[in-house]
């Protein structure tokens, strides 16, 4: 019988709070962003690279964070995260120009890759021995993610509103700091011996981040133009080689034979739009609010607070209980299919909107869906895998809901540009962009739920409870 450990319920709480704030990272810098664009000299079209600079590099680079934590183990990994995402928070806090502040995002985001699957598997590690409490645990844990890119839209507000914008970035220092104390409660475990296939994690960061650079760029220098399909044809090499590189070493970061686990490709791929949709909606919406609405930030970030209650009292009271009674195939359809609802209602937006009649009840529906939808998503990715490929797993799921709300948010930052978004300070044509990226993220949803309707295999099982539990860091990634 596997040991139980007293202290775990402080040790989640550790672990909860680190999920927390690693999404945190994703979207607290949203509110701040019209202020960062004035002091930094970013233009309408480069603001996105403050966001997608942190989720590229943690979305490529979390499969290796999964790896060092199988080769070091989970609790140095998850301090060494840390200590990194300290250094970035303080390099983005102190930037003067834009491009240290993508720097310092950038080291941001090799901090969150760490810290992300170290978490995961020390989780695990804590609850692995009553099947009950680790549905319990899981959904706590998940419900985290969510509510920390929730409330990091409205800290956001408050930081930017009262204090000014680097605060978004000083306050990772001190909690930081206090999560580096309290590891002492998490489980250690020894290190092992293996190799780290760092020639394939630099192939895959490079790849997303070509083709994120090449859809940020194209509507300047045009689709057709050489320079694009040249940056896009070099992102497919480099991610042809990634997967050259996966099926011909010995110890890969992804080894393909994970593929084979039921339903892992299907709920991947709905996680990969449902970040698609969700993540350029929270941009967006940030930007009508404090371009369009002429919102202060506080205001802003407060404007959004309704969602993050829902959030919450669906992720932490209500999915779990209906993924016992339906399984995980109807939430994700239904969720993608309220995100869906939800996003054509915001394309209605008007330049004279208002926040009761153009925001809030089209916001909350989105919500909804995102409750919906999230954690069964990574359930179905992981509940079929084998022990000692559930951290794989759960790796391969946080990284494409990543590497989804990139190329998401670079697409249609493009698409919302053409429309009319890159013109400050004309409302309607602010108007028109907004709402032509609120629509095209609707079409990826409604893409989404169809897909999984017609590709997932349904099952009636109470996932959370069912996901599997690694019994050693072997499986943590």
């Amino acid at each position: 019988m596997a040991t139980v450990n007293p202290l775990r319920w402080w040790a989640l709480a550790v672990l909860a709070t680190a999920q927390f704030m690693v999404i945190m990272d994703t979207s607290i810098i949203g509110v701040a962003l019209p202020e960062m664009q004035k002091d930094l000299g970013f233009s309408q079209g480069e603001l996105q690279w403050v966001f997608n600079a942190y989720v590229i590099v943690f979305g490529g680079l979390l499969l290796l964070g999964g790896r060092l934590s199988d080769l070091v183990g989970a609790r140095k990994i998850f301090a060494a995260g840390w200590a990194t995402m300290i250094v970035g928070s303080i390099v983005a806090a102190a930037a003067q120009t834009a491009t240290v502040e993508i720097v310092g995002r950038a080291v941001q985001g090799v901090g969150g890759a760490l810290i992300a699957p170290a978490a995961m598997t020390l989780l695990m590690m804590l609850f692995m021995h009553d099947p009950k409490e680790l549905g319990k645990a899981m959904a706590l844990y998940g419900a985290a993610a969510p509510a920390g890119g929730t409330a990091g839209v409205f800290l956001g507000g408050v930081f930017t509103e009262w204090m000014s914008w680097q605060w978004v970035f000083i306050i990772y220092i001190p909690i930081g700091l206090a999560t580096l104390a309290a590891t002492r409660l998490l489980p250690a475990v020894a290190s092992r011996r293996g190799s780290v296939d760092v020639l394939g994690a630099v192939a895959v960061t490079a790849g997303l981040a070509l083709a994120v650079f090449a859809v940020v760029r194209a509507p300047e220098v045009g689709w057709g133009s050489t320079a694009t399909v040249l940056e896009l044809i070099g992102a497919v090499v480099l991610l042809v080689v990634f997967f050259l590189i996966q099926k011909s070493i010995r110890e890969p970061l992804m080894p393909l034979s994970v593929w084979r686990v039921p339903r892992l490709g299907s709920a991947n791929l709905a996680m990969t739009l449902l970040g698609a949709a969700w993540i350029p909606m929270w941009y967006f919406l940030n930007l009508y609010l404090q371009q369009v609405l002429n919102y202060g930030a506080f205001a802003s970030g407060a404007a959004l607070l309704p969602m993050t209650v829902l959030l919450m009292i669906f992720m932490t009271a209500i999915t779990s209980r209906l993924m016992g009674r339906f399984g995980a195939k109807p939430l994700i359809v239904a969720g993608l299919l309220a995100l869906s609802a939800g996003l054509v209602w915001l394309s209605a937006v008007e330049p004279t909107g208002t926040f009761l009649v153009d925001v809030l009840p089209a916001s909350l529906v989105a919500a909804l869906g995102m409750a919906l939808a999230y954690i069964p998503a990574m359930i179905a990715a992981m509940s079929g895998a084998p022990q000692e490929q559930a951290g794989l797993a759960s790796g391969i799921v946080n990284t494409t809901y990543n590497v989804g709300s990139a190329l998401g948010l670079a697409a249609l930052t493009a698409l919302a540009t053409t429309q009319g978004a890159g013109e400050l300070g004309d409302l309607p044509a602010l108007t028109d962009g907004f709402s032509a990226a609120f629509l095209a993220a609707a079409a990826i949803a409604a893409a989404g739920a169809v897909i999984t309707l017609l590709v997932m295999k349904g099952d009636r099982a109470a996932a959370p409870a069912a996901a599997p539990a690694p019994q050693s860091e072997t499986a943590g990634v």
